[in-house]
């Protein structure tokens, strides 16, 4: 235990690599924010930057900008309505509101304290119970993946608004868009109506960007004139009452994080969007509804996703799976510098499980301490006069569309979903959905294929797998009573109960 500690501190008490996980967090964290610019693609250009370093400065720089970019991706979904990443999505949803009502600089100080607690429960997961998290993720068979993206699917009930019609359409829409491509198992077109540029699909961060930041720069035109909200910013730290207010739903949500976060494939952007039905369903009287500025809805994401990271080391660590993209390029990095990610790294070289959890923790810290500095000067932004603060994000969102592929064809998509999203916004129409479908329809479309598959294309085969497996049974359930709760029959019921419970 005393040695474990000691590779611990390393990071902590060397200031060459004190100084690495700062300059990596600080890094992350504004990368983050700018949105197309992905910590994926941030972690992957530094390995050719790191190839001659030794491993532990590396690992160091890596680990700082993978915590700082999760983090960063809410700054601008905040006041700008662009998620900076994927896993901000949820976070736009009621942090843009807040900005809206002056209330900015409170949004993103809330959203930097529950980022840290979930990064904490994340990393003391990875330090406790790391090798029962990944055999528990390691009994996930192809068909319990396709049921927990039906369960995501699910969601649209949450993020429809008003009409769960519109949010089912907009769900299939997205569906739709994440199928266009060459088919993933046998390479057959889908459609893309004979153009060869559509073999590699549209790209996932252009929906996003052009849903997200070209319709809401398109929809402040009919404001050009208005008077910017003037932000108050009297508290940025929120005060223990509120921490300890939120502290269950932190809770129960960083679950949800580490979870999801270990299992492959998946990552903080499904977390954070499951985190946020979650909180819906569980929060009773919000003190604002949900979508309209709720803090439950910053709270529930944001410990989600920021909890993910630690739950996507603990297959890369413990079994040489990575969680998510970023800790695929982190396995490659290590197998770079000669180490052997999985079950032998626990035996052979243990000091670089405990290295590794220290630097992520150190990587936390300084998330939290750049999280709350410069709060002041970044909600300047909401305040710019729309003549100025329009051209900012259709530039933003350009930059960010072609910085993915360096592909003028990603703006021109980019460009056309934010029409669209301005169509759809303006028939109210919600873009959640659309981009819930996206995301999933690559986990759900593949692990069906897997799971007929696997039962040699025998449909019943399939279901008596489900009905036989605990997990694939416990997955079955919920998605069947979540079904039947987002059913007009289902409200009438809850409305007569509670109706009965009053008189």
């Amino acid at each position: 235990m005393i040695q474990a500690l000691e590779y611990f501190l390393i990071p902590w008490l060397d200031l060459k690599l004190l100084f690495l996980v700062a300059a990596g967090t600080f890094a992350g964290v504004y990368v983050g924010a700018i949105p197309g610019l992905s910590v994926t693609m941030a972690v992957s250009i530094l390995i050719g930057f790191t190839f001659t370093w030794d491993v532990n400065s590396a690992l160091c720089l890596m680990v700082g900008i993978f915590m700082g970019g999760v983090y960063g991706g809410s700054r601008t979904a905040i006041l700008l309505n662009i998620p900076g990443a994927p896993s901000a999505i949820a976070t736009a949803m009621d942090g843009y509101p807040m900005a809206q009502k002056g209330l900015a600089g409170e949004a993103i100080g809330l959203t930097t304290v529950m980022s840290f607690i979930g990064g904490l429960i994340g990393i003391i997961v990875l330090a406790v119970a790391a090798p029962a998290v990944s055999d528990f993720a390691l009994t996930f068979q192809p068909r319990d993946f396709m049921l927990l993206a039906v369960l995501g699917i699910l969601l649209v009930g949450s993020l429809s608004g008003e009409s769960l019609v519109k949010g089912i359409f907009a769900g299939a829409l997205g569906l739709l868009i994440g199928t266009v491509g060459l088919d993933p198992l046998t390479a057959e077109e889908r459609l893309t109506f004979g153009f060869t540029g559509l073999w590699g699909g549209i790209s996932f961060i252009a929906v996003m960007i052009g849903m997200f930041g070209v319709s809401e720069a398109l929809l402040q035109l009919h404001h050009v004139d208005k008077t910017a909200v003037k932000q108050t910013i009297r508290r940025i730290v929120p005060d223990w009452v509120s921490v300890r207010r939120y502290l269950p739903l932190s809770l129960q949500t960083s679950g949800i994080g580490v979870i999801i976060g270990a299992l492959p494939g998946t990552g903080g952007d499904i977390a954070a969007l499951m985190a946020y039905d979650h909180a819906k369903r569980v929060t009773r009287n919000p003190e604002v509804p949900f979508g309209q500025g709720a803090k439950e809805g910053l709270v529930a994401p944001e410990t989600a996703n920021n909890a993910a990271v630690g739950g996507a080391f603990i297959p890369m660590l413990t079994l040489g799976i990575p969680g998510d993209a970023v800790t695929a390029i982190m396995i490659g990095a290590l197998y770079i510098h000669g180490l052997n990610p999985g079950p032998m790294l626990m035996v052979e070289q243990p000091h670089m499980f405990w290295f590794i959890t220290g630097a992520l923790m150190l990587a936390n810290i300084f998330m939290l301490i750049f999280g709350l500095t410069g709060i002041r000067i970044f909600t300047k932004i909401v305040e710019m006069p729309r003549t100025v603060l329009i051209p900012l994000i259709l530039l933003l969102s350009i930059v960010g569309a072609y910085a993915v592929n360096n592909s003028i064809s990603d703006v021109y998509w980019m460009l056309g979903f934010g029409v669209l999203g301005y169509f759809m916004k303006s028939y109210g129409y919600q873009l959640g959905p659309v981009i819930l479908g996206v995301i999933l329809s690559r986990l759900l479309d593949e692990n069906w294929r897997r799971a007929i598959i696997s039962e040699q294309g025998s449909v019943s085969g399939l279901f008596k797998g489900m009905l036989t497996s605990p997990l694939s049974l416990v997955l079955l359930t919920m998605v069947v009573l979540i079904f039947i709760s987002q059913t007009p029959i289902w409200r009438g019921i809850r409305r007569r109960l509670k109706s009965e419970s009053r008189s």
